[in-house]
């Protein structure tokens, strides 16, 4: 049995902006509108076949699905100034349980966290370990 796909990044979107709903329906989106340096570094680093937990910032604050890269980083069209970057993502599955903030913050295996020690980064990197913990959180010990 090959080894599970373990979610090596965490993106952030707002849902009045962009929900769950919205990438599921969409299939495959353009992960686009990054304007942090550290996010856009992130999104540059990411491979295609990586997986992401797709978070609900503002609204909700929590993990709610999976999606994964399916294109590498190219210019993002929607950047009027600047070498800011997109990539695309396909969507994977949802996550059984959704995993709010407050369970992540309660969690002690998940202090250093980025999600909790750079709350306002949208794009962030994710360890195995932290993986491992967050899907199984999630009703998701798999890895899908």
């Amino acid at each position: 049995m090959p080894a599970p796909i373990l979610p090596a990044w965490l993106v952030k979107s707002e849902p009045d902006a962009f929900s769950w709903a919205d990438q599921v329906k969409n299939g495959t989106e353009p992960w686009t509108g990054v304007r942090n340096h550290a996010a856009k570094n992130h999104l540059k680093a990411m491979r295609p076949g990586e997986r992401a937990f797709f978070y609900h910032s503002n609204t909700g604050r929590e993990i709610v699905g999976l999606v994964e890269v399916v294109r590498a980083a190219y210019p993002d069209p929607t950047a009027e100034h600047g070498d800011w970057v997109a990539v695309d993502m396909r969507t994977v599955a949802p996550l059984p349980r959704p995993v709010t903030l407050a369970a992540i913050k309660a969690e002690p295996r998940l202090a250093d966290l980025a999600l909790i020690r750079q709350s306002r980064l949208s794009v962030m990197p994710i360890t195995p370990e932290h993986a491992r913990i967050l899907l199984e959180m999630g009703g998701e010990s798999k890895g899908n």
